[in-house]
C-alpha cells in the first residue's frame, strides 16, 4: 500500500505510525460526514501522540491521505477529478485538536477559504468527543470572502443527521451562480519569497521590491513578503522547512492564493513548494513571461511569448496535483494557456518546433529590411535599457512616434523603427526595443534573439538609465550582462541618462557626466535633448570622412560605387573625369583610395 502518511512524523514509534496508516483502510459511506469509529480512534490517536491528526476524506468516502501536524503546516493532498475552480475541491478535511476545544481556529476558517474544502471538521476530547465543522455558503461578506457556517462544539450524533451529499451540492450551484469574478481575483493575492546569498550587485530588499512591481504589473496584490539568509538553496523546497512553515502561516492569515519565488525554481522545487504550502506557486520566471503573454500586440511578439512559455513549461508538465491546478486564470496561466500545457510532450515538441520555424521566418524577413537600410547608407540607432527608464518616451519625443509609454514594467515588446533627423540634417533611424531586467529568462532571451538582431546591427546603441532610480548602476550592469549573453560587445554607446527631471540635487547630475560618452536629459520635458542630437551627430561625423575624388569617364561603376555608399554633396565634368565630393564611411576610403585628390 501506498504511503499515505505525511508531515511530522519524528520521534513516533512503528506501532504507533502503523496505527495511524491503518486509518485509511477506514470507509465512510457516502452521504455521511464521519464515523463514530474513526472519530474515536482519531481521538485516542492524538491523546497517545500529543499531535494533531489530520485525515482528508473524497467523496467516496476514502481517506485519500493523513498528516501529522497543524492545519496550517500539513501536506495538502493532490485533489483528483476537481472540473472546474468555481466549485468545491471534492475533499473534506477532518484533524484533531490536541488541546481539548474543537472550536474552529483562524487557520481552519483560512484553510477552508483557501482550499475550497467541502468541509472542514474538528475533533476534540472534552469529558466526552465534541466536534465542529464549518462549509462555505457560497455567499460573500464585506471583505469578498466567502462566509462560513457551520456547528460549533456539537456532539456526532448531530452531525450524522446532516446529508452531506445534499450540502455540498447546495454549495457547487451557489459558488457558480454568483462568484466567478471573485474567485479569480482571490487568486491574486501574492505573497514574495526569496533567499540572500550575500553575494551579487542586488540587495534582497531591492530585489524583492522589483518583484513586487512585477507582481504588480501583472496584476497581482502583494500581500506580504519574506526572505531567508543561506548559503545555497535547498535542493527540495528552495529555502529551509522552518521558513516554509512561516510561509505557509503567511498564506492563509493573508488568505492568500500565490507565492512568488524571486528566482527560477526547479520543477521539482515548485512542486513540493505547491505540496507543502498547498497554493499555487510559481517563480520569477513565470511571472515575467506572464507579463510578456499580456503586453505581446503583434503576431511575431505572441510567438516568441509562446515560445518561451512552452520551452519553460515542458519538464514541468507532470506531477501537477489538480489542487494546484492553474485551470482558474491569473498569473501563470496567460499565453498558450493550461490546456495546451496538459497535452503530450509530443505534441508540444511539434509545436515548439513549428514556432521556430515562423520566427527563422521572421528573421529572413527583418534581414532583408535591414539590408535595404543599409544599401540605402541610412544610419541606425537602437535604444536599449532597462525595463521602464524611458525608451519609448524618447523615442516618441524624438520622432513624434505614438508608441506607447507607461510608467510600467515591459510596457513596449514590440520594437518601433523611426527616422529621425540629427541638426546637421542628416537622417537616421531610431529603433526602440524590449527592455531588460536582472534575472531576465534565457528562454525570453532566446526567442526574442531575433528581435534583439535590432541591437546587434545597430550602428550606435543609446543606452537609456533611469537617473532617479535608487539602482541605477546595478540596473545599468544588468543591461550590460544581457547584452553580453547576446554577444554584444565593444558597440559604440552614448549613455543616455534619463529621468534628471526627477533629481533635485545638481551634484548628483554632474556625477551622471563623469562617465565616458554621456548625457543628463529628461525626454518627459524635453530638457538636454540637444546635447543627445550633438553627441548622436558627432559620433556619425567621426566615421565619415569629406573626400573629393577624380573618377575617370571609363570608370562609371566606381562612381555608382560612390553615390551608393556616401552621400555626394557635389560634381564637376572635368577633362580627366568626374570631380566628386562625397561624405563616405570610414570603413569605404580605403575602397576609393586610388581616386582621392583631396580629402577634409
Amino acid at each position: 500500500m501506498v504511503n499515505l502518511v505525511k508531515g511530522d512524523i519524528s520521534g513516533l514509534r512503528k506501532t504507533v505510525i502503523s496505527e495511524i496508516e491503518a486509518l485509511a483502510e477506514i470507509d465512510i459511506p457516502v452521504g455521511q460526514i464521519i464515523t463514530n469509529q474513526l472519530a474515536e480512534l482519531l481521538i485516542d490517536l492524538t491523546n497517545r501522540i500529543n499531535r494533531e491528526i489530520v485525515v482528508y476524506v473524497n467523496r467516496r468516502g476514502k481517506i485519500v491521505q493523513i498528516s501529522i501536524g497543524d492545519i496550517s503546516t500539513a501536506a495538502l493532498p493532490e485533489i483528483e477529478g476537481r472540473k472546474s475552480v468555481y466549485r468545491l475541491c471534492g475533499i473534506r478535511c477532518i484533524h484533531t485538536h490536541p488541546n481539548g476545544d474543537s472550536s474552529l481556529s483562524n487557520p481552519d476558517i483560512s484553510a477552508l477559504r483557501q482550499m475550497k474544502f467541502d468541509l472542514i471538521v474538528a475533533l476534540a476530547h472534552h469529558n466526552d468527543i465534541e466536534i465542529s465543522l464549518g462549509f462555505l455558503t457560497g455567499e460573500l461578506d464585506e471583505n469578498e470572502q466567502f462566509n462560513v457556517q457551520g456547528l460549533e462544539r456539537t456532539t456526532l450524533n448531530e452531525v450524522s443527521k446532516i446529508n452531506l451529499t445534499y450540502l455540498t451540492t447546495l454549495i457547487d450551484k451557489n459558488l457558480t451562480a454568483n462568484n466567478r469574478t471573485v474567485l479569480i481575483k482571490e487568486q491574486e493575492k501574492a505573497i514574495l519569497i526569496g533567499i540572500d546569498l550575500g553575494k551579487g550587485l542586488w540587495s534582497i530588499d531591492d530585489s524583492l521590491e522589483e518583484l513586487k512591481q512585477l507582481a504588480k504589473t501583472a496584476g497581482a496584490e502583494v500581500v506580504a513578503k519574506t526572505y531567508q539568509k543561506r548559503d545555497k538553496p535547498d535542493s527540495a523546497l528552495f529555502l529551509g522547512k522552518g521558513k516554509i512553515q512561516e510561509i505557509t502561516l503567511l498564506v492563509q492569515e493573508h488568505n492568500a492564493n500565490l507565492v512568488i519565488c524571486d528566482d527560477e525554481l526547479t520543477p521539482s522545487q515548485q512542486r513540493n513548494l505547491e505540496q507543502v504550502i498547498g497554493t499555487k506557486v510559481i517563480d520569477r520566471t513565470e511571472l515575467i513571461l506572464d507579463i510578456f503573454a499580456q503586453r505581446a500586440q503583434s503576431h511575431e511578439g505572441k510567438l516568441q511569448v509562446e515560445l518561451a512559455q512552452l520551452k519553460y513549461k515542458m519538464p514541468r508538465i507532470g506531477g501537477q496535483g489538480l489542487v494546484l491546478s492553474r485551470l482558474g486564470g491569473g498569473i501563470g496561466t496567460r499565453g498558450p494557456g493550461e490546456t495546451k500545457l496538459e497535452v503530450d510532450k509530443r505534441r508540444i515538441r511539434s509545436r515548439i518546433s513549428d514556432i521556430e520555424k515562423l520566427i527563422e521566418n521572421v528573421k529572413k524577413h527583418r534581414q532583408l529590411h535591414r539590408e535595404n537600410r543599409i544599401a540605402s547608407n541610412i544610419p541606425t540607432i537602437a535604444l536599449v535599457g532597462y525595463t521602464n527608464a524611458g525608451k519609448s518616451t524618447l523615442l516618441n519625443r524624438l520622432t513624434a512616434a505614438d508608441v506607447l509609454a507607461e510608467d510600467k514594467l515591459f510596457a513596449t515588446l514590440d520594437p518601433t523603427t523611426r527616422k529621425i533627423v540629427l541638426p546637421n540634417g542628416q537622417d537616421a533611424l531610431l529603433t526602440d526595443t524590449v527592455g531588460f531586467i536582472q534575472k531576465l529568462p534565457h528562454q525570453l532571451v532566446s526567442a526574442f534573439r531575433a528581435t534583439l538582431e535590432e541591437v546587434k546591427v545597430a550602428d550606435l546603441l543609446l543606452h537609456v538609465i533611469d537617473a532617479g532610480h535608487i539602482n541605477y548602476d546595478e540596473q545599468m550592469q544588468a543591461v550590460i550582462s544581457v547584452l553580453k549573453e547576446l554577444n554584444i560587445v565593444d558597440k559604440p554607446t552614448i549613455l543616455v541618462f534619463n529621468k534628471v527631471d526627477k533629481i533635485a540635487e545638481e551634484n548628483m547630475v554632474n556625477k551622471l557626466l563623469q562617465y565616458h560618452n554621456s548625457v543628463a536629459i529628461s525626454a518627459k520635458d524635453g530638457r538636454k535633448l540637444d546635447d543627445l542630437m550633438e553627441l548622436i551627430e558627432t559620433f556619425f561625423a567621426e566615421q565619415q570622412k569629406k573626400l573629393k575624388l577624380l573618377i575617370p569617364y571609363d570608370k562609371s561603376a566606381v562612381l555608382a560605387q560612390v553615390y551608393d555608399l556616401g552621400t555626394v554633396s557635389g560634381s564637376e565634368y572635368v577633362e580627366e573625369g568626374t570631380m566628386v565630393e562625397t561624405t563616405l564611411p570610414k570603413e569605404y576610403v580605403n575602397k576609393f583610395s586610388e581616386y582621392i585628390v583631396g580629402e577634409d
